[in-house]
């Protein structure tokens, strides 16, 4: 068997944060949902069953709670950070996929789940 790609997602993670343009979000703050998809070679973890060998997802829970907790005014911004610390920090990853949703941006009578952006790094 040969395996040509794999991953680790982490899906809609909930954080309460201090973000957006209007100062009243960074100051009262708002639910957000973060999406994670990390591509890295998994070979060497599927062989051993060994921790090392992999992405481990509780330190990358780490590094994302690290970066919401830092208030922005964009969703791009906070992501473009996000995806940055990652690759900083999991050598490993070859990509990783990722989706911040704001569930209540403040527009008057928006009926919605929510307004996203998404953002692939290439790493290698």
């Amino acid at each position: 068997m040969k395996i040509t790609e794999s991953a680790v997602t982490l899906s809609d993670i909930r954080f309460y944060a201090y973000h957006g343009v209007l100062p009243a979000e960074r100051i009262i703050g708002g639910d957000y949902l973060l999406s994670l998809t990390l591509y890295f070679p998994a070979s060497s973890a599927i062989e051993s069953d060994e921790l090392s060998d992999t992405v481990n997802y509780a330190e990358v829970y780490e590094v994302l709670k690290k970066e919401m907790d830092i208030p922005s005014k964009l969703l791009e911004h906070v992501v473009g950070r996000i995806l940055n610390a990652l690759g900083s920090s999991f050598p490993i990853l070859t990509k990783a996929d990722c989706t911040l949703t704001k569930v209540t941006p403040p527009i008057p009578s928006f009926q919605s789940s929510g307004v996203s952006f998404s953002a692939t790094a290439l790493y290698r």
